[in-house]
């Protein structure tokens, strides 16, 4: 198959910018780039038609930007709570999904579609991850997604202590055993 040749009309990450003419798969611009409008095929009438309205197109995505970076700095730093039910090991019983993640941060304020949610691979175990979510082509903020097994276990994992399996194996560690105990009083003289 040969490789379609479109016209970008808002940056895509990896892809291009604004304005590029660029050659990809004809299923990635048929099921993806044309439905969602970021792309124009690149024939002679759409590139005319396209530099007739490149000076509009660039204000309006202007304007997008700076509303997503407004509304980037009003919600740096967001913390999102998912609570899920773990095993002892503290592997979740299943995952954490973008839809989990745009749902979450729906609540806390921040109103998001799960596709603008970029998850590298689905959280599969306890504790903090940092996830980017994509507000504008060219602007994304780190939030921080808290899973733990209750509210209660959310807040100490804020706080940077330990829960689970590995907090239960610190603590039998740090408690002294009997037998400790009665050779650190023998070794004295009495």
């Amino acid at each position: 198959m040969a490789a379609v040749e479109l016209i970008l009309l808002q940056r895509v990450e990896k892809l291009g910018q604004m304005g590029d003419v660029v050659k990809v798969k004809p299923g990635y611009a048929r099921n993806y780039l044309l439905p969602q409008r970021k792309a124009l095929r690149a024939s002679k009438d759409n590139l005319a038609h396209f530099e007739t309205q490149r000076a509009q197109l660039e204000a309006q995505n202007i304007k997008r930007r700076e509303e997503a970076e407004r509304l980037a700095e009003r919600v740096g730093g967001l913390t999102v709570v998912i609570i899920r039910q773990a095993g002892e090991s503290g592997s979740l019983y299943g995952s954490v999904s973008a839809r989990d993640i745009a749902d979450a941060s729906a609540e806390a304020g921040l109103t998001i579609d799960r596709s603008q949610v970029i998850l590298e691979h689905p959280i599969k175990t306890l504790g903090l991850s940092q996830v980017r979510v994509s507000l504008h082509p060219e602007v994304s903020i780190p939030v921080t997604v808290n899973v733990a097994r209750s509210a209660e276990e959310a807040e100490r994992q804020a706080r940077g202590e330990r829960v689970g399996a590995e907090a239960e194996e610190e603590e039998e560690e740090e408690i002294p055993t009997a037998e400790a105990i009665f050779e650190s009083d023998t070794s004295q003289p009495g």
